[in-house]
């Protein structure tokens, strides 16, 4: 039988080796972890171990089996992210907004050619902007995330803007107020994206501390 410094130290050179692969800093895995940098470090060096809660992250994370991380075997090679699949998954169905835009346009064009059918592009580009947000939020995409959401926010008020223009009969000289509304919002989704990040800043620091208790 092994005794548990043994396994520590497989653990950690196994650790060492599937966040290099990954090309990954300490620093960098500890937040996707919401660990301390230093409790990785503490694992890399053979000093303790993580639960075997943080092992099964590990494991999904570096695409390997809870076995390759504990085991003494030469570490296998982690499998490819999902990060290929995700962007394909966005290519189509960019795509399919992009499509049925166009046939709109078309369609429309054929069938009332006086038409501001050129908005249709616009709409496309929001709903584009909300596939994004969507797929960003559930892969966690953080930078994605913020910057569909802004472009969102320009752009709804763009297409709300123009659609106006189009449609109305009268002229409307203030309109172009509604720009006013994009300010409060850039600055709010700012806002929230800063406090999320220094959120998850502090999340591992308290589970580092309660570790340490």
């Amino acid at each position: 039988m092994e005794n548990t410094n043994e396994i520590n130290k497989k653990i950690a050179k196994n650790l060492s080796y599937y966040r290099k692969s990954a090309n990954l800093t300490q620093a960098e895995l500890a937040e996707k972890i919401n660990y301390s940098d230093k409790s990785v470090s503490k694992w890399e060096s053979g000093n303790g171990a993580p639960d075997i809660y943080i092992l099964l992250q590990l494991a999904e994370l570096f695409g390997v089996s809870l076995n390759d991380l504990v085991a003494g075997d030469t570490p296998e090679k982690p499998k490819k992210k999902s990060g290929g699949l995700h962007l394909l998954i966005m290519l189509l169905s960019s795509g399919m907004v992009w499509l049925v835009a166009t046939f709109f346009f078309v369609t429309m064009v054929l069938l009332k050619p006086n038409g501001s059918w050129w908005l249709a592009f616009l709409y496309g580009v929001m709903a584009n902007a909300i596939l994004l947000v969507v797929y960003a939020s559930i892969w966690h995409y953080r930078f994605l995330n913020f910057l569909s959401t802004s472009v969102l926010i320009w752009i709804s008020l763009t297409c709300l803007y123009l659609t106006i223009n189009a449609v109305s009969a009268e002229e409307y000289t203030g309109l172009w107020c509604v720009f006013l509304l994009g300010i409060p919002l850039q600055v709010l989704e700012v806002l929230w994206a800063f406090f999320r990040y220094l959120f998850k800043k502090r999340k591992p620091q308290m589970k580092a501390t309660k570790a340490e208790e």
